[in-house]
């Protein structure tokens, strides 16, 4: 019997989302549970397993229509074992064999990727990547991620860690020391925590700043720093044109190496929109070579908040998933 539907669940620090996802990418049934870290990882899939099996009473899905389970977590996954080695946000998840763990539970097959290479599943199969061979999707928030796929098969490489585009080093000396020990990594000059950091270097250095006014009541925030740029202030526009330049520089070494059709961006940050990626694309056409820049399309991610569980869908049983 041809199967209809993958379960997908992307887990996170605060709460974990599950849905039921047909094979056009749309979901049926979503719902989410906390994660509750701090109970342990046998608790958060308890929980999940319990509202898998809530999902299925309520939709009268039988678990025949199921082709497969797939996770997307934010941390380093073996995808062929469908074992968790390390969840560095999320205590507790060591060497979890989480798809043994489902497979036993479910009869289903099981897998477990990195979230972003997850979130990069998602918008090639059924978002802004959709029709395209060779995509870079990468995510800007509290860190920068990045996922690959080449030819139509996605690039996760020998020990399953490619993709790190946060740790690209873009300054030999100097600079802030990053999460991974090094210093001159991308993530350092222009993840979120690096636009609040210029921001309040900007208010140090007695410039008047229209998101001062906006956060006079809360903590300075990249989304506060994007809207008053939005609004046409002249000290956040150019927070992100130095936030622009420095994710140019990394995707017109990106560019000059996988030559992709696609570049989707998505995240947090991303949300200030053409302040943001104007000065990508600037940079991009003038660091990048010719024939690969005119290649190259850099597009808004499009499935934003559904594109975990609608990636982590596609995991179970689909040739897109094979590692290069």
């Amino acid at each position: 019997m041809t199967t209809k539907y993958n379960i997908g669940v992307d887990l996170g620090g605060t709460n974990v989302k599950i849905a039921i996802v047909d094979y056009d990418g749309h979901i049926v049934y979503s719902n989410s549970v906390p994660t509750r870290a701090e109970m342990g990882y046998e608790y958060t899939i308890s929980n999940i397993i319990t509202e898998i099996q809530t999902s299925l009473k309520e939709t009268q899905i039988p678990k025949s229509d199921i082709g497969g389970i797939g996770f997307g977590l934010p941390g380093q996954v073996d995808y062929e074992k469908g074992l968790v080695h390390i969840l560095p946000n999320i205590p507790g998840w060591i060497n979890v064999p989480l798809g043994q763990i489902m497979e036993e539970r479910f009869g289903l097959p099981t897998k477990a990727d990195n979230d972003v290479n997850v979130a990069t599943l998602g918008e090639f199969a059924h978002g802004a990547g959709k029709g395209a061979k060779d995509i870079v999707c990468i995510t800007v928030g509290t860190g920068i991620g990045a996922g690959i796929i080449a030819n139509g098969q996605m690039v996760r490489g020998a020990s399953m860690a490619a993709g790190e585009l946060g740790h690209m080093i873009l300054k030999d000396q100097g600079g802030d020391i990053c999460g991974c020990g090094q210093t001159g990594c991308l993530e350092t000059l222009a993840s979120g925590p690096s636009i609040v950091k210029l921001a309040h270097d900007y208010i140090m250095g007695g410039k008047s700043c229209k998101f001062k006014e906006l956060a006079i009541n809360t903590p300075i925030t990249s989304q506060i720093v994007g809207e008053a740029a939005n609004m046409g202030d002249a000290v956040s526009k150019r927070i992100f044109e130095i936030i622009g330049y420095w994710i140019g520089i990394a995707l017109a070494n990106t560019v000059n190496l996988l030559n992709p059709e696609k570049i989707v961006i998505g995240g947090g940050v991303a949300q200030a929109g053409d302040i943001l990626f104007n000065p990508i694309r600037e940079t991009i056409q003038k660091r990048s070579l010719k024939v690969a820049a005119d290649a190259v399309e850099v597009v808004p991610a499009q499935l934003g908040e559904s594109a975990g569980v609608v990636g982590a869908s596609i995991l179970a049983n689909s040739n897109l998933v094979g590692s290069k």
